[in-house]
């Protein structure tokens, strides 16, 4: 029988990705409380570089999931939660691209240009600008709350799928874990 799990690379970049994006966010909110000083620059640079990893790990991604051969998604008999499911993963997509996105453009418009692992200067994408600074800063403060906000949804939404629906739709992307039986199987 064919498995359904997800393949390696895939499920290397999920996991990758989370762990970038947990560390990138509790670093952000870590670094806003931070006086102006030596360190807030140095775990500023981290912020950046972690998002810009996370940019560039999401266009791999979205490349192995354009090329992979992997099984659709598991479908409930409940549509509506067929089309959520979806419309998640779309969300989730688009957001891993517009907060580091909208992190550039704060950073760009406040001035510090962001040189990742302090080799490699990413170009500004808007020149120096006191009000674009306060605009990308709120439109990047919301964003990073909308996938905050999304990423427990679907991490509530995994466990939903393994706890309650006993179904394989967490399975697929953990390696080594077990499906769960339904509750009236008797072994």
């Amino acid at each position: 029988m064919k498995s359904d799990r997800y393949g390696v690379p895939t499920i290397l970049l999920h996991w990758s990705m989370a762990v970038l994006v947990a560390g990138a966010w509790f670093v952000g909110d870590w670094m806003t409380d931070l006086s102006f000083s030596p360190l807030k620059l140095k775990v500023s640079s981290w912020h950046k570089w972690t998002g810009v990893l996370v940019f560039a790990l999401l266009i791999v991604r979205v490349g192995v999931r354009i090329a992979a051969r992997f099984s659709p998604p598991i479908s409930t008999p409940i549509q509506s939660d067929n089309r959520l499911a979806r419309g998640a993963h779309i969300l989730l997509y688009l957001l891993l691209a517009l907060v580091p996105l909208s992190g550039w453009l704060f950073s760009s418009a406040a001035g510090f240009t962001t040189v990742w692992f302090g080799l490699w200067a990413i170009p500004d994408l808007v020149p120096k600008d006191a009000q674009l600074k306060d605009l990308f800063h709120a439109v990047h403060d919301a964003l990073t709350s909308v996938l905050a906000a999304l990423v427990v949804l679907h991490l509530l939404a995994a466990l939903k799928h393994h706890f309650i629906d006993r179904d394989r739709v967490l399975v697929r992307m953990v390696p080594g874990l077990k499906p769960r039986k339904p509750p009236d199987h008797p072994g």
